[in-house]
This record gives C-alpha cells, structure tokens and sequence, in this order.
C-alpha cells in the first residue's frame, strides 16, 4: 500500500520551541530513500507564540488554524487509499490525524493508541502549564476541550476504544480526569513487569473491540531523556532504544487492523549528536515498510 507523509511542523502547544524544526529534519533525511509523497505543514511565521506559563489557553486559535489544515490534507488525500504517516512537530497535531481518522471511519468504529509518557488527559480547567499538547488525547476522546476541534464534524474517539501505553507522569488533576473518563492505561512499569509483547496485545485487544481501524500515535517521550533527548518536554526512567524498537515491532504486527501512523514530539534543538533523529528514522523505517506490505483497505466515509 502507498504512503503519504505528512510533516506537521507545529511546537505551538508547548512552550518549548523546536518541535516544529523536527518534521522539517526527517522529511529531509528520509527524501533520500522515501519514494511516496510527501506533504510538509509549517507554523505561521507572523504567528507569536506564547509562552507565558500562566496563559491556559496559548495558542489555541492558531493551533485550531493549523490543525484544520492538516485535517482536511488528510482526509483529500486518504481518499486516493493511501496510508498516511504523520510526523509532528508537538503532540497538538495529534488532535488532527487521529480525528481525520474518526472522519473516516465513521459510526464510532475507530480505536487508537497512544504510546506517551503523558497522559495528555487535562483541559483547559485543569492544565497546571496552559501547554495544549497536554490537552491532546482528551480533545481525542471527546472529554471536554471541545474548542480544540471545530474544524471535525464527525465522531470523537471512544475511550473504551482508547489505550495510553507508556504514561509516567500524570498531575493529580490529570489523573481524576482519567478516571472519570475511565481511559485503559499502561504505565511504564507496566510494560517492564508485563512484558512489551503482552501490554501490545491487550492494548490492540482494548482498541480493536467492535472497530474497523486503529489509530497509533507514538510519542518520542517514550524513551528515556539519556537515550533521547531530542523531545520537548523529556520524562526520566523511559525505554531504551532495544525497548522502544521493540515496542514498535510489536505494534506493526498488527499493520493490518492500524489505519494511520504518528510518530510526534522530535524536537531537533534539544538533541545531542543526532540520537534522537536516528532513532526516529529507524522508527519510520519500520513504519514504512510495513504500510508498503500491507494488503487491507479501509472504508471511507465522508
């Protein structure tokens, strides 16, 4: 099956900048063997950004702008029966893929993973820094912070169709949400105790229940900072590399039921000696090469 990558240059929901230099990194590495097209999305530059901690709502107005775009490119595109791969930028685009998705899908019959250190579940209420990366997966889940997605007409993704793989750092308010929402969550430790084999199999187990599609978002800050420090807001006692990679083949088994790839959060400024970027290209290889063999084709509805 043919690709589509999509690079989705944003660092607008975090405070931290360079995110949005990540994307325009790997398309660049990978047109030297990526022989599908590639679409690349770039912030505003007249855009200034905020970063002002106490500011709950920072660019939410150009977040919702650029993830429109992103969107709807999805969806024109998708219809041409391609498999899109999204690669960010901060986890705000996020909100965009997976939602294109929902569209696509339609009838609530859409899961996804969301591999993270963070549970990305607070809104706007509760988020403690205003970055709206942190909003991501709630929007996703339809839990409140309906503000992040005007432009998606369709259905929001069912959490009991949705499973976070990897979370180590949740705020306490955070947490409440997660448990009133009653997300399925993996934490770090769960995937060392358990086994990443195991914790891969109940998660596509949880997201596949009565859907026809998966959506798999796989954030940098998986890892731990030693081995990748190239992301935006780094969380300690991560994967290794083995682990991570790991992790990711175990997730490209199921290739056949996954309707669209991200993999987010590289953030070029903050890494040391091209860790990170080659760690991340092994990732899109892995991706890449499954989506080329896979054979199933999935219904759109628009």
């Amino acid at each position: 099956m043919k690709t589509v990558i999509l690079g989705a240059g944003s660092d607008l929901g975090v405070h931290i900048d360079g995110a949005s230099l990540g994307p325009v990194q790997l398309v660049k590495d990978l047109k030297s063997f990526y022989k599908d097209e590639i679409i690349e999305f770039k912030q505003d530059e007249n855009v200034i950004k905020s970063r002002n901690l106490s500011d709950r709502r920072k660019n939410e107005y150009e977040i919702e702008k650029f993830n429109e775009e992103l969107y709807k490119t999805i969806l024109e595109k998708t219809k041409e029966d391609v498999f899109p791969i999204t690669i960010g930028g901060d986890k705000s685009v996020a909100v965009a893929s997976a939602l294109a998705s929902a569209k696509r899908n339609g009838n609530d019959n859409t899961g996804i993973i969301w591999i993270s250190s963070h549970a990305d579940y607070n809104t706007f209420d509760s988020t403690i820094t205003g970055n709206i990366a942190g909003l991501s997966m709630s929007a996703i889940n339809g839990y409140k912070n309906h503000e992040l997605r005007y432009f998606h007409d369709g259905n929001v993704i069912q959490t009991a169709k949705s499973v976070i793989v990897g979370t180590r750092n949740t705020d306490d308010r955070e947490s409440e949400n997660m448990r009133y929402a009653s997300i399925n969550a993996y934490t770090t430790e769960d995937i060392k105790s358990k086994g990443i084999e195991t914790v891969i199999k109940e998660a596509f187990e949880i997201a596949s229940r009565k859907t026809s599609g998966i959506h798999v978002c796989f954030c940098l800050d998986i890892f731990d900072p030693d081995v990748a420090p190239g992301v935006s807001i780094p969380e300690f006692e991560g994967l290794t590399e083995e682990e991570g990679m790991t992790l990711n083949q175990e997730i490209l088994k199921h290739i056949e039921d996954i309707m669209a790839y991200d993999l987010i959060d590289f953030n070029s400024l903050r890494d040391e000696n091209r860790k990170t970027e080659q760690i991340a290209l092994n990732l899109l290889a892995q991706v890449i090469n499954a989506a080329n063999k896979k054979g199933k084709h999935f219904d759109k509805i628009y």
